[in-house]
């Protein structure tokens, strides 16, 4: 039996917490209503007060569910406290105790705090990413994706992402199998990528040059042009600018322009009825059979869903008042 404890602290999100115990808990059940014993043994830990002790020591993970912080200056301040700090060094420990750990969104800095994270393959959650790199350069950061795992360390973006994060958990210490069972029962979908979920015009908004650089694609979006094009009306090398948008977007300038592209082909997609050629060379590509394979790549879906099953892309605003982690 794996024995996992669940690391609370002040102010985590609710959602996050409960979707831990109820993943944990609906794998025991499907794995006893299977006549086999039920793998998961769960403990939580309050990280409240100075009195907390440190994490049981026959522990083999611990699961940090989401802060459930939506600014930069607000996470900046919830690491600086005491609880915080309490909780990396019992993060810490636990890893040199042979624990695993286990995290997503604004949490995973608390891992990375802890050193746990260098060297190491990790995400967050997207609307942090400029923050995580800039904080720790020795992580590899692939902001994309809803989990990575790099036992005994895993991550997970946004949120919600703790719902895959914790089905990582249990692929890991009980099987593929039953986290596909457990997935089932709980009418999960299979998401690999927090892609379409980034509002790149939020992550631009953050440096003036890079949201000029967005104006900028927007209004050439049609043209086939090279990222020294867009360097060069920037007035940076193309290597300066490169650095510009990795520490503010997390992409590269290919990825940060190739974002723009296919955000605008979705807005084409949902919004008329032009043909998907017409789309892909209204967004800069020369066929029809470009756009597709991009789309399939940064977005898990064709155009052809987008068009029979419009996506809701938020604004910046809307994202900044739905996100917390």
């Amino acid at each position: 039996m794996t024995r996992i404890t669940v690391l609370e602290l002040p102010g985590r999100m609710a959602s996050s917490a409960a979707i831990t115990q109820d993943v944990l808990a609906t794998a025991n059940r499907v794995s006893l209503s299977a006549g086999r014993p039920a793998p998961f043994e769960v403990r939580t830990l309050s990280c409240d007060g100075p009195g907390t002790r440190l994490v049981p020591a026959r522990t083999d993970l611990v699961v940090v569910p989401g802060l459930g912080i939506d600014t930069e200056e607000a996470l900046l301040a919830r690491l600086a406290a005491q609880d915080c700090r309490r909780a990396t060094h019992m993060l810490a420990n636990a890893v040199r105790s042979g624990a695993a750990v286990a995290a997503s969104c604004a949490s995973t800095f608390l891992l990375a705090e802890a050193g746990l994270l260098a060297g190491r393959r990790a995400t967050t959650t997207w609307w942090f990413a400029p923050l995580f790199h800039r904080r720790y350069p020795g992580v590899t950061l692939l902001t994309d994706q809803i989990v990575v795992a790099d036992w005994p360390v895993a991550t997970a973006g946004a949120a919600m992402a703790q719902m895959d994060l914790m089905l990582a958990v249990v692929a890991r210490f009980a099987g593929a199998g039953l986290a596909r069972a457990c997935a089932g029962y709980l009418l999960l979908d299979d998401r690999r990528s927090q892609a379409p979920y980034m509002a790149i015009t939020y992550l631009a908004g953050q440096d003036p040059v890079i949201a000029k650089a967005e104006s900028w694609v927007r209004r050439n979006v049609a043209r086939d042009f090279a990222v020294e094009d867009l360097a060069r009306a920037m007035a940076m090398t193309p290597r300066t600018f490169a650095r510009r948008v990795a520490s503010t977007c997390g992409l590269s300038p290919i990825r940060f322009v190739r974002r723009i592209r296919i955000e605008t082909a979705r807005f084409l997609l949902e919004t008329t009825k032009l043909p998907v050629e017409e789309v892909a060379r209204r967004v800069g590509y020369a066929d029809g059979s470009t756009l597709r394979r991009l789309m399939r790549s940064d977005t898990q879906r064709s155009p052809g869903e987008f068009r029979r099953r419009p996506a809701f892309v938020p604004s910046s605003g809307t994202a900044r008042s739905a996100r917390a982690g």
